[in-house]
C-alpha cells in the first residue's frame, strides 16, 4: 500500500481519495497487516476520509449558491468542480 503525503492528499479528487479509501479499508478488513502498519494505515484512511468530506462539503456550498429567481428557475449557477 502507498501511503501519500498530507499535499498530495490535498490534491486528491473526491473520486481518487474514495477509491484509496475503499483500498485502506479492504486491507484493514483483511487483518494481514502487522500492528504497526495496520495504525499507520489506519491513519492514512483517516485522512483520506476527511479529504472525501471536504469534497463533499465544498460540493455542497456550491449546490446550495443557486439562486432562484420568482419563477424558481436558477438566476446564479456556479460551475462545479469537483
Amino acid at each position: 500500500m502507498q501511503f501519500l503525503t498530507d499535499e498530495e492528499i490535498t490534491n486528491l479528487s473526491f473520486e481518487n481519495a474514495l477509491e484509496r479509501l475503499e483500498a485502506v479499508v479492504k486491507a484493514l478488513e483483511q487483518g494481514d497487516l502487522p500492528l504497526e502498519e495496520a495504525v499507520v494505515a489506519f491513519e492514512f484512511g483517516n485522512k483520506l476520509k476527511r479529504r472525501c468530506e471536504s469534497k463533499l462539503q465544498e460540493a455542497k456550498l456550491k449546490i446550495e449558491k443557486v439562486v432562484h429567481s420568482a419563477k424558481g428557475e436558477p438566476s446564479v449557477v456556479e460551475e462545479i468542480d469537483l
